[in-house]
């Protein structure tokens, strides 16, 4: 079985920046992708942000490259989101799951198993 617990989660001001962590623990060889996503009410869940387990590959979407980076500290058993430069519109509730997507899949909820229950993230303007 594969656990994950997010938190740090918090409101900031367009402009901030927020670190979020999720501690994984659970058997390894179904984890090869820890995975952040997120979803504003009313939107689907979407990925932004995962990392390849193995190499520690990180992966980002379009819209948050270069603001949002991604990393693990396996010592910890942890991944962080760093999530800079942040605006309103990343206002979400904000998850990390983990499985063994294709690679080039990383983004779709839908090949994750394993989800915590979220950290609500809030940026005001």
């Amino acid at each position: 079985q594969v656990q994950l617990v997010e938190s740090g989660g918090g409101s900031v001001q367009t402009g901030g920046s927020l670190r979020l962590s999720c501690v994984v623990t659970g058997y390894t060889n179904i984890r090869n992708f820890i995975t952040w996503f997120r979803q504003a009410p009313g939107k689907e869940r979407e990925g932004v942000a995962g990392i390849y387990t193995r190499d520690g590959t990180p992966v980002y979407v379009g819209s948050v490259r270069g603001r949002f980076t991604v990393s693990q500290d396996a010592a910890k058993e942890t991944v962080y989101l760093g999530m800079d430069s942040l605006k309103p519109d990343a206002t979400a509730m904000y998850y990390c799951a983990a499985d063994n997507p294709t690679f080039g899949l990383w983004y779709e909820p839908q090949f994750y198993t394993y989800w915590g229950e979220g950290t609500q993230v809030t940026v005001s303007s």
